[in-house]
């Protein structure tokens, strides 16, 4: 019974690691770019949370949408103003890694200059403990788990049947063809960077409720090993990315369970290591070949 309860805890914490991972899958699937500014939006949505109901004393259900459309702002921001430039003249991909890790640290350094380096708790939803016959766990670890898996199936709609998902999807594969097509690809970037930094923000939202408290660095682990259960899953591929995050959350709570706590983070990071030397496309990755 234990382990199964350490098996439920591991999906509700990689629920978290999943929705901040989608975020990563989908901008690297339309435009080969590794954005590490990601884990930063979960910042920049946990303090939007801290800010309108904390500070405010505004009610949740105004935070949570202001926190998604927040977030979402900050991506098409992002993306016009640090790679919308770099991408039209086809720049280097260091130029672009480089690019991302100084929008990472400016985001960082404001919001501590604004907050400050001190972290600051939040409550989201009240905690209570849910009985399944003889199995508990903790509320936060089922809304984790439902929500996930909602916005998953929700993303696989949106991506396979509405008419912005299909120019998400033939962007992907030839940005040059879906131009010829009458495709404007470069709202099609805008709107993957808005919509995997919504994602992130109900990972923020997701992760406040689980720790409630948040500071200006909260996204750099965070993101990383979100990045990890992306590249588990097979960067660029929307169900790889939550199945990733599931591996990787479980991975860590039986890790905690019955080895170590301090020995967390170098089993995620072994996982990679070994997953790009067995197979580097990930689980439910597809190889591509490019012309030299």
């Amino acid at each position: 019974m234990d382990f199964l309860k350490h098996i439920i805890n591991g999906l509700g914490l990689g629920s978290i690691y999943a929705l901040v991972a989608l975020g990563y899958s989908m901008v690297y699937g339309i435009v080969q770019l590794i954005n590490f500014a990601h884990g930063d939006i979960i910042m920049v949505g946990g303090y939007t949370l801290y800010v309108v109901m904390a500070s405010l004393g505004l009610p949740l259900w105004v935070a949570v949408p202001a926190s998604i459309l927040l977030c979402a702002l900050v991506g098409m921001i992002i993306e016009r103003v640090a790679y919308q430039r770099l991408l039209v003249h086809n720049a280097a991909r260091i130029s672009l890694l480089i690019t991302a890790m100084g929008v990472s640290i400016f985001l960082q350094n404001s919001f501590m200059l604004m907050f400050g380096s001190a972290p600051k708790h939040i409550s989201v939803f009240p905690s209570q403990l849910i009985r399944l016959g003889s199995l508990e766990m903790d509320s936060s670890t089922a809304i984790n788990i439902v929500v996930s898996v909602m916005m998953m199936a929700a993303l696989q709609i949106l991506v396979n049947k509405s008419k912005i998902g299909k120019a998400m999807k033939a962007t992907s594969e030839d940005s040059g063809a879906a131009k010829l097509m009458g495709i404007n690809t470069y709202k099609v970037i805008a709107f993957t960077f808005a919509l995997g930094s919504a994602m992130a923000a109900v990972g923020a939202i997701l992760y406040c409720n689980t720790y409630p408290q948040i500071k200006p660095d909260m996204g750099n682990l965070l993101g990383l090993k979100a990045f990890v259960a992306a590249v588990l899953g097979g960067i660029g591929s929307i169900p790889g990315a939550m199945l990733g995050g599931y591996i990787l959350g479980v991975a860590e709570s039986l890790t905690m369970a019955y080895i170590s706590t301090t020995l967390t983070d170098a089993v995620v990071f072994g996982i990679l290591i070994l997953m790009l030397s067995v197979k580097p496309s990930g689980l439910m990755g597809k190889n591509r070949k490019e012309k030299v």
